[in-house]
């Protein structure tokens, strides 16, 4: 179960310090080590959510603590992570069923599962050049993956590693990426045109 308090005590030199529970309970112990990002120092007055754990003295102190305003980003990730997985069946299944239809040429299909294929590699490239300093691949090549057809396998590489999810510009950009594929798709579908990638 997660709580919610306040930071009210901290010693930044020592790395530790309280939080006051809301409702005014007794001050629960928080060390450094127990936060789950470190890329951010905690300041009293800051909102966090913790879990309670007791020590060897049996003493309360807080585990699993992240800042309020970044537990509700991860949640609001993860729903988006879900609906993200909902719509990409879809597409999925509407794909497959204009092949069978004979409204698109399997050729499609195929296209975008390698499309997808490199879509996903390359994104497990940036993550790893992200986390060891190596040089990064530019948002631009992902977005015209993403465009081109890849998009369904670079979902599944941000859900998988958790990679390019809090950007909001980057989601912004991605999902016009996603809109432009499918209209374009779809007007292909409706036009008849899969004679063109030599459909019969």
């Amino acid at each position: 179960m997660r709580y919610q308090g306040r930071l009210t005590q901290w010693n930044d030199e020592k790395g530790f310090g309280f939080i006051t529970p809301n409702g005014g309970s007794e001050r629960v112990f928080v060390h450094i080590q127990s936060f789950q990002s470190r890329h951010r120092r905690p300041a009293e007055d800051a909102l966090l959510t913790y879990e309670l754990q007791l020590d060897t003295n049996g003493r309360a102190r807080a585990a699993n603590v992240a800042f309020a305003e970044e537990a509700r980003t991860a949640a609001a990730t993860q729903g988006d992570s879900a609906l993200s997985m909902v719509l990409l069946g879809i597409f999925v299944i509407a794909l497959a069923a204009a092949c069978v239809r004979g409204a698109l040429p399997f050729a499609v299909l195929g296209f975008y599962a390698v499309a997808s294929l490199l879509a996903f590699v390359m994104y497990l490239w940036d993550k790893i050049s992200a986390e060891s300093g190596r040089w990064r691949t530019p948002e631009t090549t992902l977005h015209l993956f993403a465009l081109i057809g890849g998009w369904p396998g670079a979902l599944l590489a941000q859900r998988r590693y958790r990679h390019k999810t809090r950007k909001v510009s980057f989601r912004r950009v991605f999902w016009m990426t996603v809109a432009l594929n499918c209209a374009a798709l779809g007007v292909i579908a409706r036009a008849g045109l899969h004679t063109v990638f030599g459909g019969a």
